[in-house]
């Protein structure tokens, strides 16, 4: 089985609300909003880990231009 590409972060939000949408209409059945539910959770811990990734960058870039403003 070949594996998935990994989604970029504008691919995970807009596969996040596809699957909000699925579910706020309530039409899926128990299984399939099981799945939806599951993989739902797993994109918004990737998205919010990436965020988390890209804070970091931006504050250690932040940091790195007031060292270089003090010289």
């Amino acid at each position: 089985m070949a594996a998935k590409k990994k989604m970029t972060f504008e691919e995970s939000m807009n596969r996040l609300e596809e699957i909000v949408s699925l579910l706020g209409r309530g039409e899926a059945p128990l299984e399939e909003a099981l799945s939806l539910f599951e993989e739902g959770a797993r994109l918004t811990r990737e998205c919010t880990a990436q965020l988390d990734k890209a804070e970091q960058k931006v504050k250690l870039l932040a940091r790195n231009g007031e060292e270089q403003n003090e010289l």
